[in-house]
């Protein structure tokens, strides 16, 4: 392996060793303002630590075909003792400051939707209850307007048509109502709704037995 390979493999695993050390502050400081339950800590300290794994070794694969050597370890130990010595505090107040700015610009938009698009929706169907309040009131007067109105010609109507409906409602009262008294309609009607609401009562308890069971 040449010098130039060497030296190229040494930077690359420095740099791993850097982007290592800014992943995991990142994850940190993410976990605790995200305020993740420790029970999941471990699970995802397992993936952080199997993820770069992976990432070291395609980068190691890259520079000099995945061949491991004393200056690889060197140059991830450097990379990550260097990281913490000079960048730590730095990511991490990076870090604070991008979740803060997404949060408070997730909250300008949940309050932006609130204001332009809820509150309105809201003042919208209140004013549409308080129109068809309002018509319905305004339909209900008019139509005691009509009735008022229509009731002297009802009566006339009523006046004129008397020597045609007396007659019928003569003949009703004699030979109608004492059919619908002899058949006994309603009180058939009544003992049909009882019978009804019986048996459906019966229903509902087996129901219920059932589930018990």
């Amino acid at each position: 392996m040449s010098l130039s390979v060497q030296w190229l493999t040494m930077l690359s695993m420095l740099l791993s060793g850097i982007g290592m050390g800014i992943v995991f502050d990142g994850y940190r400081v993410v976990s605790d303002e995200l305020r993740i339950s420790r029970l999941w800590i471990p699970i995802f300290d397992l993936l952080y630590w199997i993820a770069a794994t992976l990432v070291v070794f395609q980068v190691l694969s890259a520079s000099n075909e995945g061949e491991v050597r004393a200056y690889v370890f060197i140059g991830l130990l450097l990379g990550i003792g260097c990281y913490y010595w000079l960048f730590s505090r730095i990511t991490m107040k990076l870090v604070q400051v991008l979740i803060r700015t997404v949060k408070a610009v997730i909250r300008f938009m949940i309050r932006t939707f609130d204001v332009l698009i809820i509150r309105p929706l809201l003042l919208l169907y209140r004013i549409g209850k308080l129109f068809l309040a309002f018509l319905r009131a305004f339909a209900i007067f008019i139509f005691k307007i009509v009735v008022q109105l229509v009731r002297p010609f009802w009566l006339l109507t009523a006046w004129m048509t008397k020597p045609i409906w007396k007659p019928l409602l003569r003949y009703w009262e004699r030979w109608v109502n004492p059919i619908i008294a002899k058949w006994r309609i309603p009180q058939r009607i009544a003992a049909l709704r009882t019978g009804a609401s019986k048996l459906w009562q019966r229903l509902k308890n087996r129901k219920e037995e059932k589930k018990d069971d």
